[in-house]
């Protein structure tokens, strides 16, 4: 790889729910050095990686030193397990035998109350409890606005009038997303009112699993899930922290020698940038 001991994630994209379209994450290239470590005393571990591609339509890497391969590997499968489970769930696309999803609320709660996962509606409390904070700037609520951007995005053709993005912002309100806890359902007081999580769901996710990793036999890692990356115990190799390459937006091609506009470095820390480079509309 371009530096020996430089972990290089090309960081491109975070779908923003704002911005009315998808992006494309750049594929994380990352540059390990699998040399077995070990402080005095304790047992020698090595440096693995493994890739996986059919969750959140991103390449989702996993670095991280463990004791041999197995371990890694066991690690590894329920890590992208765990990814695999909530994309199901967080997904408003495509429907999933036995799964209440986001698509099948989407469908049903202006009806009534429509079931819904446990993880779904711990998710969309969450968002709940932030308003106040976000004070309008992410919306999950924006899905009536989102999905007219969807269609006429794959039609290629043109953009939405502007009057009737207009008239479908008026039903935008997340007040209107009534949540019960303990029957595990959301309606829609709005009957126009539709949830997109594409600006959340990822990141959400991420740090899910990295709690998880920290309490695993792997709590040294760190994970590349496009425009996500989240860094766990320091690295066992000798550096003190990971080290993340943020990509030059004007060099997307790595034209030049490394296409590496700064480093950020860290422990236990998360690191989100987002583009338009790289897939836009």
């Amino acid at each position: 790889m371009r530096t020996k001991r430089l972990l290089v994630c090309l960081l491109a994209v975070l779908c923003l729910l704002l911005s009315g379209c998808t992006r494309q994450e750049a594929t994380p290239t990352i540059a390990p050095t699998s040399t077995p470590t070990a402080a005095p005393g304790q047992l020698a571990l090595t440096k693995y990686s493994k890739t996986f591609y059919d969750a959140f339509d991103t390449v989702t890497t996993v670095i991280g030193f463990a004791a041999d391969e197995e371990t890694f590997d066991r690690v590894f499968a329920q890590v992208e397990e765990q990814f695999l489970h909530y994309h199901r769930i967080f997904d408003g696309y495509n429907a999933y035998e036995g799964v209440h999803n986001l698509y099948e609320v989407n469908l049903h709660a202006a009806e009534g109350p429509a079931p819904a996962e446990p993880e779904l509606i711990a998710l969309l409390q969450y968002m709940k409890d932030l308003q106040p904070r976000l004070q309008g700037r992410v919306n999950v609520a924006m899905g009536a606005v989102l999905s007219l951007w969807h269609t006429y995005r794959q039609e290629g053709t043109a953009t939405p009038p502007l009057e009737e993005l207009q008239a479908r912002a008026a039903h935008c309100n997340f007040d209107d997303v009534i949540l019960d806890a303990e029957a595990n359902t959301v309606f829609f007081a709005d009957p126009e009112l539709q949830l997109d999580l594409g600006a959340v769901a990822k990141g959400y996710t991420v740090e899910i699993v990295a709690s998880w990793l920290l309490t695993s036999e792997m709590p040294s890692y760190i994970i590349s899930a496009g425009g996500n990356v989240r860094a766990g115990l320091a690295p066992q190799d000798g550096r003190a922290r990971w080290s993340v390459g943020i990509q030059d937006p004007d060099d997307a091609l790595f034209t030049t020698a490394n296409g590496i506009k700064d480093i950020l470095y860290g422990t236990d820390v998360s690191v989100v940038s987002s583009g338009d480079y790289q897939r836009y509309y």
